[in-house]
């Protein structure tokens, strides 16, 4: 299926944050999260909506932070490639409600997918953020992810940071057993997600990737030409 281009859509969020403001420790610790009802739609909506979106971990005293540059939408009930198709289960039960929290797993013995849930309560959706643009705490997350020093990291290797589900979360700290059902909404929780009033220039709708059912469904959505975007990155 061919790919199609979107542009960003304005919607309703809280920010304190100007276009252009240099994002620093303090700046993002005073950035209050997006409000529930951002979350609280279709997953295609948020997932398309989400893009440009800060993702901020504070690990005691260090605030790692990065830009949302690739996700995908899962419908539930109504999509055979989803968690939630089958029904709720102890190790779903995040996906069915309220919106606006994390859902964690583990998958292949080796590495987490962080999720956004979605969807009115009891009705299951999510976003699955599949990478992020580090913009702040990067020689943490090239820690986190054992390798190289920043003044070491070359081009070809900079990608490996945090491009790919299972390289963010661990770029972040995030595991099942620290974040699953966390409020992502909540200004006090240590991993939440903000606005800085960026917006994509152009955004990219492709089939998700990685999957074996419903792999027609054009619910991926990544920020055109971005380095840190896996798999195909598109132009």
């Amino acid at each position: 299926m061919p790919t199609r281009h979107l542009k960003a859509k304005d919607e309703s969020e809280r920010s304190s944050l100007e276009v252009g403001t240099p994002l620093t420790a303090r700046v993002l610790l005073a950035a209050p999260p997006l409000r529930r009802e951002f979350f609280n739609r279709d997953a295609v909506t948020v997932g398309r909506e989400l893009l440009g979106k800060l993702l901020i971990r504070r690990d005691g005293r260090r605030l790692l932070a990065g830009r949302i540059v690739e996700d995908e939408a899962y419908l539930g009930a109504l999509d055979p490639a989803a968690h939630a198709y089958s029904g709720r289960t102890l190790r779903n039960a995040v996906l069915f409600g309220p919106a606006g929290h994390a859902y964690v797993y583990f998958i292949y013995g080796n590495y987490y997918c962080t999720n956004v849930t979605c969807m009115p309560e009891g009705d299951a959706g999510c976003v699955l953020l599949r990478a992020i643009e580090p913009v702040l705490g990067l020689d943490a997350m090239i820690q986190a992810r054992g390798l190289e020093s920043s003044s070491q990291t070359g081009i070809s290797q900079i990608r490996l940071i945090s491009s790919g589900p299972g390289r963010m979360s661990e770029a972040l700290g995030i595991t099942r057993a620290r974040d699953n059902g966390k409020d992502l909404t909540e200004r006090r929780s240590d991993l939440w997600i903000a606005a800085d009033g960026y917006r994509p220039e152009r955004v990219i709708e492709t089939p998700r990737i990685g999957i074996t059912k419903a792999v027609q469904e054009p619910w991926r959505f990544v920020i055109a030409g971005n380095r840190f975007v896996s798999g195909k990155r598109g132009s």
